[in-house]
Formats: C-alpha cells, structure tokens, sequence
C-alpha cells in the first residue's frame, strides 16, 4: 500500500489497514518510529468496539521504544 501511495504521488501517510472478515476484524498500523513494522491486531466483530480497538492500537503504538 505503500509504494503504491508513493508510484501515485500521494502526500499522506497509512493511519492504519482495516481488514473485515465475516468473523473478524484485522487491524494492521504501520509503526510510525520504525519503518517496516506493523501493529496487526485480530478481534472478534461480535464483541469488539472498533473505535475503541483503532485507539488501543495508536496507544500501543506510542509506548514503542526505538
């Protein structure tokens, strides 16, 4: 997703992926401290909160320790 945000000149950043699956939600964030790692989290659609799991992800994010 990146290279291709990159081949079309677009000027922006990948906040994070959302993946929704019948079951599942898959959660992918690029970490902004280290190029090439990603925070992937899996939850059940039946019992998550998405709002409240995209911010869980952003708050893990911000405990990264180069």
């Amino acid at each position: 997703k990146m290279k291709t945000m990159k081949s079309l000149g677009l000027n922006d950043s990948i906040e994070d992926i959302l993946i929704t699956l019948g079951k599942q939600y898959h959660i992918l964030r690029p970490a902004e401290k280290i190029n090439g790692i990603f925070i992937y989290y899996v939850l059940d659609n039946g019992r998550a909160n998405l709002a409240l799991a995209r911010r869980k992800v952003s708050d893990v994010e911000s405990k990264f320790v180069m």
